[in-house]
């Protein structure tokens, strides 16, 4: 493959945008909102008192979850907190174990268990893998088949009945019944509910713990768990000093990444893409926040970056005859075909190349440039992807759903950055977990359907859409004459089933590891939390601009 290290464009020759704006899609995206707020690096860093005592109290943390206790009531509420707390990376070996002899435990021994303990236990064993039956909720019905009215007046057993109904998979009619009372109960106890438990129930309601993202989770339950009258306090210090060192990590990473961005002079010579790089980190965080991810993480960023500039070209600026040789060179993958192309495409042309061939030099000496060689296909599948629906429009085509569908799931960019997840994630991918998610498996189709089908309904909901653009709500609603509501209602059960299918597939004997199988939960979590009330990337809203505050920003007063 050619070499991508060229020579930097002098910046007397800088290319210049097209004037002919006449043939070319409209497109208007608000600026960047951050400046340069993230390039400078803060000045504190953690002083070696705290440092020490950080040791202290993970030592500490370490104890309190092995130590042998045959109560549930204490053990099961510690590991949730220590797991909601956003510090169980550290303990991963040690929680496993615990959890296992839980799993054990339960299969020999039946104690009967109150709502609260025994929905607690079921969501912990879901989500280490285990296949717990969701028979146990039967004992918590009445003879007519209905949840008994005993239970209303226990709101802590709800909504720990709630969250557990979220890690339900096919068949499981129960957990379908229990989302609906628990719910409708919840909601009705919220007004005469006293501070944190109010706290906890109005949050949940808006985000359940399986679908929220664990930083974003972490830092809401740390502010909850402070004020439990139960909570254990060398955790909660331990929990609170961790997230402010992992916060200084992410932000000398944000730091360089706002300063290539920044290098790249986007903003300026290519002025109709979307200025998103926070968000895009912000994403990417959602995906992998441990240390331990650091050179994926910004690998990935930057593959996000390109994307969207990547998208933008398709579909907010360049016209088809100019996309057809911009997608031929994306194939070729080589430095001289930018001869071919307009000024304006070789700007993002080489950096898009430049993003791979950096991060292969880093791969060399541990023999794993390989992967990169994935991550750029996944890449040359998506350009093609957004060629097809540049064809559509450009010939006034109006595709059936199912053809829509069928190119949108690759054109949503889910496929491709769950594979270039694994680029830099260590000794857990192998060539193998390469191979199997090249073939499409079902948890990488399932968190690609959740992530197309909401974007289809947030554009079209929110009006987040241009007149020219194909938008698969109504192709369905025009093929199947059904109204906008019926469509989103359809699409919803896709989005549904699709999450009962994630679920599914981390329950042993799992197909990959649960590391790598993380990436496409997590990509799934990212949507539920950014679209939810419209293209929370494209139009930075509520979600976004809280959830860079709280993990960026502001540290938490120790």
């Amino acid at each position: 493959m050619a070499s991508t290290q060229v020579s930097q464009v002098p910046a007397s020759s800088l290319p210049v945008i097209p004037s002919d704006t006449e043939n070319r899609p409209k497109a208007d995206f608000h600026p960047g909102i951050w400046g340069d707020m993230f390039i400078q690096c803060p000045n504190m860093d953690i002083d070696a008192a705290t440092e020490s005592r950080f040791e202290e109290l993970k030592e500490q943390v370490r104890k309190m979850i092995v130590e042998p206790t045959d109560d549930l009531n204490q053990k099961l509420p510690f590991i949730d907190a220590v797991q909601r707390l956003g510090v169980s990376y550290h303990f991963e070996k040690e929680i496993e174990d615990e959890v296992e002899k839980i799993y054990h435990d339960m299969k020999s021994n039946d104690v009967e268990y109150d709502l609260y303990t025994t929905a607690l236990r079921f969501r912990l064993l879901r989500g280490h893998g285990y296949r717990v039956s969701c028979e146990s909720f039967n004992k918590f019905k009445d003879e007519e088949g209905n949840f008994k009215a005993s239970l209303t007046s226990d709101v802590r057993g709800l909504l720990e009945l709630y969250e557990a109904s979220y890690m339900r998979i096919h068949g499981e009619d129960i957990l379908d019944e229990a989302i609906s009372f628990t719910t409708a109960q919840l909601t009705l106890a919220l007004p005469t509910l006293d501070h944190p438990l109010s706290e906890q129930v109005d949050h949940a309601l808006k985000q359940s713990i399986q679908r929220g993202l664990p930083r974003v989770e972490a830092r809401k339950f740390i502010s909850i768990y402070q004020d439990i009258e139960s909570h254990n306090k060398a955790l909660l210090q331990f929990a609170k000093i961790d997230f402010n060192m992992l916060q200084l990590l992410h932000r000398k990473e944000l730091s360089e990444i706002c300063r290539w961005w920044k290098d790249l002079d986007f903003t300026r010579k290519l002025p109709f893409a979307r200025d998103r790089v926070v968000e895009g980190y912000f994403w990417i965080m959602g995906v992998y926040f441990e240390p331990q991810y650091s050179l994926g993480r910004k690998f990935l960023t930057k593959v996000i970056a390109m994307a969207s500039i990547v998208d933008d070209t398709y579909d907010s600026f360049a016209t088809y005859d100019e996309l057809i040789p911009y997608t031929d060179a994306i194939e070729r993958w080589d430095l001289k075909c930018m001869d071919q192309l307009p000024e304006y495409m070789k700007i993002s042309y080489k950096a898009l190349l430049d993003v791979y061939e950096e991060m292969e030099q880093l791969l060399v000496a541990q023999e794993r440039q390989y992967r990169v060689e994935y991550a750029r296909k996944a890449m040359i599948r998506l350009a093609q992807a957004y060629l097809l629906e540049a064809k559509w429009t450009h010939l006034n085509y109006k595709p059936t759903f199912e053809e829509f569908r069928d190119n949108a799931l690759p054109t949503s960019g889910y496929a491709m950055l769950a594979i270039t997840a694994f680029v830099g994630m260590g000794d857990v991918v192998t060539p193998e977990t390469f191979k199997w998610a090249a073939n499409d498996p079902k948890i990488i189709k399932a968190s690609t359907i959740i992530c197309r089908f909401m974007d289809d309904i947030a554009e079209h909901k929110f009006n987040h859409r241009r007149e020219d653009d194909c938008s698969a709500i109504e192709c369905y609603m025009e093929q199947y004459s059904v109204t906008a509501q019926e469509a989103y209602d359809e699409f919803n059960k896709h989005i549904e089933s699709s999450w009962k299918d994630v679920n599914e597939e981390f329950l042993k004997p799992t197909e990959m590891p649960t590391p790598v199988l993380c990436r496409s939960l997590n990509l799934a979590r990212v949507m539920d939390v950014l679209y939810r009330e419209g293209d929370g990337y494209t139009h930075v809203g509520k979600a976004a601009k809280g959830g860079i505050t709280s993990l960026l920003i502001d540290p938490i007063p120790l």
